[in-house]
């Protein structure tokens, strides 16, 4: 018996979930102080030297200068980016909000399609002496959590949107007065979207679990079977964030870089350059509320993957509500120690440098996990009797609590390597990129090719530190054991949010600076801001990956389960041409995306072009260039774009599963994680080496960065050529990979009970004709 009884755990997970909600609403709260309009205020009182500023002028300038007007500009900018944002976001959401309908009725028609339509209790899958719920309750309870999976999923994007734009000019306004008091409001803010949606996704999951026992009762092997269809709505809402985000983003900046920077030779984010808004705008829907909804959807399937294999184990089998909820409290300590790890990088410590910007940033990836190492001992000491049975693919594995334990810690600092190993191999402090930055010396062409030697490398240690993981998990606890290590990767969720959400919020200040003419000091504290969080987003997408790549696994041995496959052999022609075609899958997906963000960024270009050629006086900055057509171009194109990829997405395992078979299938799944993992790491390491090998030069911080530079020098600009190429790599198709593998493995869980029942069409009716062919034959021939 575990040592916390099921009434302490019906409390626990709830309060922890309402503590993060209540901690971001503080964080919300220091950072609304932060006031964007022009007021004055009285003097600060003697005495008053609070060290996050907001007893001093919130319009005042360092050097003396309190400029109203730069206020009233800082504003307006605002607006025009959020509204940019909100925009696009709306117009997307009504598109997926169809496809939302569409496939909730799909879902009940494939799933109650099963037996019939059946509504009497059934023998259950796993014990044939005991009767489940029927197969018309878990088409409807599917269907349901489905829905609720989808609407948390892009209530989670819309969220961290909102917070993300309206900290931005924040952000700004409070680098005047030291970088310090920019990078609290920019961190604070990012933790602000990280604890919303980790508690959010925590308490509606609950809710649903705890709402779905009224009518299932004992019948958990049903009811978590039916809770599966929340990871699946969590995962497909963020296939069209990450996707239509990225398109959005990419075009927007691409148009702006070359164009404005190459052809024109005008900095970045000068107010100048019509697709400036725009580019501004694409950090937020792509960088925020893609990467949200992203992470969301890992959670919600990495939690959906361990509950399914528990419920069939001996925690299902005795009604353990405790052992049973593992997964939930190993979340809601992560809540606690993310919120202690926070207060380290806002009150604990003052940053006074610009050097201490991303150190402070490591800290939290540090602190968080050596925090968490201690918060797992815990939870699997209280929460799990000391020796359970796991099962293991038709047996029943004996396991130990301290052989879960370690199977979520692997996990952990699997994600703190994988973490490491990115920012090595993105940030501008150390040798790879450095070496990068260096061969622009002789051109792009040397440029492209060292960034992508970069990217390839970069893929060895992760997938080691994710082969441990594995070999370790399923060693001690089978696919329980992958499961609760991909939970445990995902348990700082929270603070990875509030790092990764930081960086576009520093990106889009810079931007801002430069709009509102503020001083040259001011922009390079912006500045040193976004080069960390270019570093930090390398982070929270390398987090992103890895965990995919474990959570697809646990999907997929739940997947084999489920459809009562013995075993998968990969010398059976069906199942090799699964892997192959598998295989294939992330290769077309990125041809797809990488050519979308290519057409919408020409159609940037022309336009930016066409305004520049057109508009008088606009070179000199005496006309006001046409931001909305930017915008606008943006939207369309991304919202076409978007819809081919998440269609190769979410109907490649409904035709393979009903015309192959899930022996086929399960080989398809296979080929999809070990292809997409590499590309998705290489692609987005790649990316960010190329960004940070760009800003090394601009920011000429050594006697070798000042060599190669200064901006409009040749080594810049075949920087920047790189960082154009990278882009599209960097922030639509290497994110959006990750989601490709854990949607087709989640959405073949779901739809396992209808593929196994009638899956095969195709093959079975080929062997039946070839059947019919050969024994037609020799009467034929006599």
């Amino acid at each position: 018996m575990a040592l916390l009884s099921e009434l302490a755990t019906e409390i626990v997970i709830p309060v922890c979930a309402v503590i993060g909600i209540a901690f971001s609403f503080v964080q919300f709260i220091l950072v609304s102080r932060v006031k964007v309009t022009p007021e004055r205020h009285a003097p600060p009182q003697s005495g008053n030297n609070n060290k996050n500023g907001y007893g001093e002028y919130l319009i005042e300038e360092e050097d003396g200068i309190n400029d109203q007007n730069v206020v009233v500009k800082c504003a307006e900018i605002q607006n025009a980016i959020s509204e940019g944002a909100t925009s696009f976001l709306f117009t997307e959401y009504q598109y997926v909000g169809v496809f939302m309908v569409a496939f909730a009725i799909l879902i009940f028609l494939f799933l109650g399609s099963v037996k019939g339509f059946s509504t009497k209790n059934q023998p259950c899958t796993y014990d044939a002496e005991k009767l489940c719920k029927p197969a018309l309750a878990t088409a409807i309870f599917s269907t349901v959590s489905f829905v609720l999976g989808a609407l948390t999923s892009v209530l989670s994007g819309y969220l961290g949107m909102k917070i993300a734009t309206y900290a931005n000019a924040r952000t700004t306004l409070e680098a005047r007065k030291g970088v310090g008091k920019a990078f609290i409001t920019a961190f604070r803010s990012g933790a602000v979207m990280g604890f919303l949606l980790a508690a959010n996704g925590l308490l509606v999951l609950y809710i649903t679990i705890n709402l779905f026992k009224l009518y299932y009762g004992d019948d958990w092997e049903g009811l978590f079977e039916a809770i599966t269809g929340y990871g699946l709505g969590g995962s497909s809402m963020a296939l069209f964030g990450r996707v239509g985000g990225g398109i959005y983003t990419k075009a927007a900046d691409v148009g702006a870089d070359l164009v404005g920077k190459v052809e024109r030779n005008i900095p970045e984010d000068d107010p100048r350059n019509p697709a400036v808004i725009a580019d501004n705008v694409g950090d937020n829907v792509g960088d925020i509320a893609g990467m949200g909804s992203d992470l969301f959807g890992s959670y919600a399937e990495s939690s959906c993957a361990a509950l399914v294999v528990a419920s069939i184990s001996s925690f299902g089998i005795n009604h353990e509500f405790t052992a049973m909820c593992y997964p939930l409290l190993i979340s809601s300590m992560g809540i606690l120690v993310c919120l202690i790890t926070t207060l380290f990088a806002t009150d604990f410590f003052e940053i006074k440098a610009v050097k201490e910007i991303e150190p402070a940033l490591k800290k939290q990836l540090i602190i968080s996990t050596v925090l968490m190492t201690v918060g797992i001992a815990i939870v699997s000491w209280v929460a799990l009797p000391s020796s359970f049975t796991i099962y293991n693919f038709g047996v029943q594995k004996v396991v130990k609590n301290w052989e879960l334990f370690l199977c979520v810690g692997v996990g952990l600092w699997a994600g703190l390597v994988i973490g490491f190993v990115t920012e090595y191999y993105t940030s501008n402090a150390y040798s790879p990129v450095q070496d990068v930055a260096d061969s622009c010396r002789t051109g792009a062409a040397t440029n492209v090719i060292f960034g992508l030697a970069l990217g390839y490398k970069s893929v060895i240690i992760p997938i080691f530190a994710i082969a441990v993981s594995i070999f370790v998990s399923f060693s001690f606890a089978a696919m329980y054991g992958i499961a609760v290590a991909a939970l445990g990767m995902l348990s700082t969720i929270a603070t990875g949010l509030a790092i990764d959400a930081y960086g576009p919020i520093s990106d889009n200040a810079g931007g801002i600076a430069e709009m509102a003419g503020m001083s040259h000091r001011i922009r390079e504290r912006t500045d040193a801001l976004d080069a960390a969080g270019n570093t930090t987003a390398a982070i929270g997408k390398g987090f992103a990956i890895g965990s995919a790549a474990l959570v697809s696994l646990a999907l997929f041995g739940a997947f084999v389960s489920r459809a009562a496959i013995s075993t998968v052999d990969v010398l059976t022609p069906k199942v090799f041409i699964g892997l192959i075609v598998g295989a294939m899958l992330p290769y077309w997906f990125s041809a797809m995306t990488m050519k979308s963000v290519g057409s919408a960024a020409l159609k940037m270009v022309e336009e930016v072009r066409r305004q520049f050629n057109t508009i008088p006086g606009l070179m000199e900055g005496l006309a006001k260039p046409d931001y909305a057509t930017c915008v606008k171009i943006s939207t369309d194109a991304s919202i076409k774009e978007m819809i081919p990829p998440g269609a190769l997405v979410m109907l490649t395992p409904l035709i393979v599963g009903i015309f192959f078979g899930v022996e086929t299938l399960s080989g398809v799944l296979a080929g999809s994680l070990v292809s997409g993992v590499q590309i998705a790491i290489s692609a987005s390491n790649t990316g960010g080496a190329w960004d940070n090998a760009k800003k090394y030069i601009e920011a000429g911080a050594s006697e070798h960065a000042r060599s190669l530079g200064p901006k409009g020098s040749d080594p810049h600009k075949a920087a920047v050529i790189g960082d154009t190429i990278g882009d599209p790599l960097k922030d639509t198709s290497g994110p959006s990979l990750n989601i490709l593998i854990k949607l087709m493995a989640v959405e073949s869980l779901v739809f396992a009970p209808f593929f196994a029942t009638h899956g095969g069409l195709l093959v079975f009716s080929l062997y039946h004709f070839l059947s019919i062919l050969l024994s037609t034959l020799p009467n034929t021939l006599l």
